[in-house]
């Protein structure tokens, strides 16, 4: 019969010891989930997908029903689906709150989208912010009624999509199909001259 090293913890107290919580880290999640809420802040990073789309309304509804104290939607993202954009922007406008957005690191194609949902007043930057605007793309495929379908689709959204930038920016929609028909860069400055954005800030107590 062998008998236990008493010194040594035995392994299934030691599993235990391995699957128990880390309480401090908890609280500590909790405290910082609180006051994220409490902020009335929203971050939009990364790739816009239906995922972060889902997480990001749910936040702008809780808010929304808190109170009706504005929120500040933050925004560095690369672009990613547009529908998935479709449904913040949508979101952004429908709720009751006043939306601030912050631009900030680079809002690139669907993350653009989601940025001029603001009123044009509502729309910051931070110095180093860059704006890429461009057309809609995506794979065409499939039988050929199929291909003529989703060819059309692409144009009636590219149509929808440059309505959308003019009436944010001002720009005609002539300009506005003509820049984005190719990758369009703007700077923080250069975005303000264009109308897409209108205050660079340094500091949160600039946001009015």
């Amino acid at each position: 019969m062998l008998i236990p090293n008493a010194s040594a913890p035995s392994s299934r107290f030691a599993e235990e010891d391995e699957e128990a919580p880390d309480t401090g880290s908890v609280k500590t999640s909790r405290q910082v989930d609180k006051h994220y809420f409490d902020s009335r802040i929203v971050m939009i990073t990364g790739e816009i997908n239906h995922t972060l789309a889902e997480r990001v309304c749910v936040n702008l509804y809780a808010l929304a029903q808190a109170s009706n104290d504005p929120i500040t939607v933050i925004i560095s993202s690369p672009g990613g689906h547009v529908e998935s954009g479709d449904m913040i922007h949508d979101t952004i406008k429908f709720i009751r709150p006043r939306v601030r957005v912050l631009g900030s690191g680079w809002v690139a194609s669907a993350g653009a989208l989601i940025y001029i949902a603001a009123d044009k007043k509502d729309r910051y930057i931070l110095p180093n912010t860059r704006f890429l605007l461009h057309a809609p793309s995506g794979g065409v495929g499939g039988k050929v009624t199929d291909i003529g379908i989703q060819a059309r689709e692409m144009l009636l959204m590219k149509d929808r999509l440059n309505k959308l930038f003019s009436e944010a920016t001002g720009q005609s929609i002539k300009k506005i199909e003509k820049d984005t028909d190719r990758d369009f860069w703007l700077s923080g400055a250069e975005a303000i001259d264009y109308g897409l954005a209108t205050h660079m800030i340094t500091s949160m107590t600039e946001l009015k």
